[in-house]
């Protein structure tokens, strides 16, 4: 997207990066944990094209054993699909508790995790750290921030480190290099609590196809713990040309789960500006479109990934009457993800049961560093 008006940057090419990366997802919206995901399978699938092995940890403070994550699913399926290049390790108890209700095991439990995270970034071994619910671990001072702080600002020059939850405090913000923040987005009508399964990701911030993959990784995982077939659509609009962030990820889903992932795109490889939109704009639109529906309304998949359908319809390159009529008819046990910033929300908005808005805090690229392959595009 650029800032002047509504539009898809065609993926160009850069100075690769080699520095890896600070990056916290905070706020009290929907989608962190998904989006740490999904940098995890973008990483992983630029190893896998590019013949180097990207192996990643996953610490999760705060999810310890009794019950169950949403993000629990995604995981087992990274698990099967890339067994040797995995590690996780959780630490915490199972239940919700606040600042009044801190136990000896807490702290504990929170500083076997740092230990483990100390040991992991002093390695070397990992291209990818993800820290899943440090921040209100920070916030809750189970760990001294400073220390924290300290250890993060100097990690080896090429590890990614992401870190995520609500309440991050501000030290962490101040050395984060990406800051964004995801803020749920409420239904004017109260009585009104959206058609589960319709899960919408807007803004201006980083994270939402990410998101969307991380969902993704959920469905195949579910399948696998249900010994079921839980078969994935992701549609990318505007999106011709090669290059873009998501597809290392979506081609190590589709290596390592041939028979569940179909990916489709459609689109020119150009930016599409408002008032320049061209005949193959509209057609290549109504081409996704047409695939879509038809697959909304077939039951044959669980996760219906609609990626940037939102600057689509901003663009009026498609209707809205007919997206609004296909959601109200899907069946109840598919869900369908949609992606994108717009400036003009459609009528389909308020058909979500989950709505996050992703604002962008801080950017390393507006500092002029350059993007990495596998994390960045």
């Amino acid at each position: 997207m650029t800032r002047a008006g509504i539009g898809i940057r065609t993926a160009q090419r850069h100075n690769e990066r080699l520095v890896g990366q600070i990056h916290v997802y905070d706020g009290e919206g929907k989608g962190k944990s998904q989006v740490a995901l999904g940098v995890v399978l973008r990483s992983i699938g630029l190893g896998i094209q590019t013949f180097m092995e990207s192996r990643v940890l996953l610490l999760r403070f705060l999810k310890g054993p009794g019950r169950t994550y949403d993000e629990d699913a995604a995981i087992e399926a990274l698990q099967r699909g890339f067994p040797h290049l995995i590690d996780q390790v959780r630490t915490g108890r199972a239940e919700f508790f606040g600042p009044e209700e801190i136990t000896r095991f807490d702290k504990q439990e929170a500083q076997r995790g740092w230990d483990v995270a100390k040991g992991a970034i002093a390695s070397g071994l990992y291209s990818v750290v993800v820290l899943d619910e440090l921040n209100p671990v920070l916030d809750l001072g189970l760990l001294p921030i400073t220390e924290v702080v300290k250890t993060l600002k100097n990690k080896p020059q090429h590890l990614e480190i992401i870190a995520t939850g609500r309440g991050a405090p501000q030290p962490l913000l101040e050395i984060a290099n990406l800051h964004s923040e995801m803020r749920p987005r409420a239904h004017p009508e109260a009585h009104f609590q959206g058609i589960e399964g319709i899960e919408i990701y807007t803004g201006n911030g980083k994270g939402k196809s990410t998101s969307a993959l991380g969902k993704a990784l959920q469905a195949l995982g579910r399948g696998i713990s249900q010994d079921k077939s839980h078969r994935v659509l992701i549609i990318q609009w505007l999106k011709g040309g090669q290059g873009y962030t998501e597809d290392a990820a979506i081609a190590a889903l589709r290596q390592s789960y041939p028979d569940l992932v179909d990916h489709q795109r459609c689109g020119r490889d150009a930016i599409v500006w408002r008032g320049q939109q061209q005949e193959i704009d509209y057609v290549e639109a109504e081409r996704g479109w047409e695939i879509a529906h038809t697959a909304i309304a077939s039951g044959m998949y669980k996760t219906i990934i609609l990626d940037e359908l939102n600057p689509t319809v901003d663009l009026e390159l498609l209707p809205e009457e007919p997206i609004v009529q296909a959601l109200l008819r899907k069946p109840k046990d598919t869900e369908v993800i949609i992606t994108g910033r717009c400036k003009n929300p459609p009528a389909y908005f308020e058909l979500a049961s989950v709505h996050s808005e992703v604002f962008n805090h801080k950017h390393y690229a507006e500092s002029g560093v350059d993007l990495k392959r596998g994390v960045d595009f």
